[in-house]
């Protein structure tokens, strides 16, 4: 859908929507899906917690049930055999994105999750984990039509709102946060002894808001900070 640019075109508009929309579902997967859901390195409220839940769901990543339950298997397992998203065990290309498409991990590992499948509204998502998804898809359309007849001089209509603000921003989402399990499982910097491949990545750590400092995370999984100080360290 990406390469619906070639009709569409650009705009300023169209490509700030598709930043900053970058931006707030990058810190809702790695503030909330990551950091609240996966370890509950923080409390929050559980009108934040829905509204964050939502906002991680229309990053196109599944639900926070699916994504939290995951990622808590790889810290059990990180870089061992059973690992789901290893690039040792199972090169690059799995570890970055295949493992997300095979058959075998759609299912909810509900047993790893039990702390939020509690809640029915995080259950909801999680089943209807398409719907969040299409319907911002179909609100950026309708901002498109809109902001085309208000103000005509941005340049911008419905399809190029879809193309930059949904798919191609999801897309590039989609892959950032992804390199957390590839690239920083093989490039960069080890300071902890971890007992896994985990690196601290600059480079991943400036797309995805900080999850680069992978190393970091695998030493201190629970800490809701990402780089941490020789004097924090106990």
């Amino acid at each position: 859908a990406c390469f619906g640019v070639i009709w569409v075109g650009w705009s300023w508009a169209a490509v700030w929507t598709a930043v900053i929309l970058y931006l707030v579902r990058m810190f809702a997967i790695t503030g909330f899906y990551h950091r609240y859901f996966s370890h509950r390195s923080f409390k929050t409220s559980r009108g934040l917690q829905l509204l964050f839940a939502i906002l991680g769901n229309a990053s196109v990543q599944r639900g926070p049930l699916w994504w939290a339950a995951h990622h808590r298997y790889h810290h059990i397992n990180s870089d061992k055999n059973g690992e789901i998203h290893s690039p040792k065990q199972d090169g690059f290309w799995w570890s970055h994105m295949f493992w997300f498409k095979n058959q075998k991990n759609f299912t909810l590992r509900s047993e790893l999750i039990k702390d939020f499948i509690k809640y029915p509204e995080l259950r909801f998502i999680d089943r209807f984990d398409i719907l969040v998804p299409f319907v911002f898809a179909c609100s950026l359309f309708i901002f498109g039509i809109w902001l085309e007849a208000a103000v005509p001089e941005l340049g911008t209509n419905g399809q190029q709102m879809v193309i930059w603000g949904f798919c191609i921003s999801t897309v590039i989402l989609f892959h950032t946060t992804c390199t957390t399990n590839s690239l920083a499982h093989i490039f960069g910097q080890q300071p902890f002894p971890t007992q896994d491949d985990s690196k601290n990545n600059f480079l991943v750590a400036i797309l995805t808001l900080g999850e680069g400092w992978h190393n970091n995370h695998h030493a201190f999984p629970n800490s809701a900070k990402f780089s941490l100080k020789p004097w924090e360290i106990d």
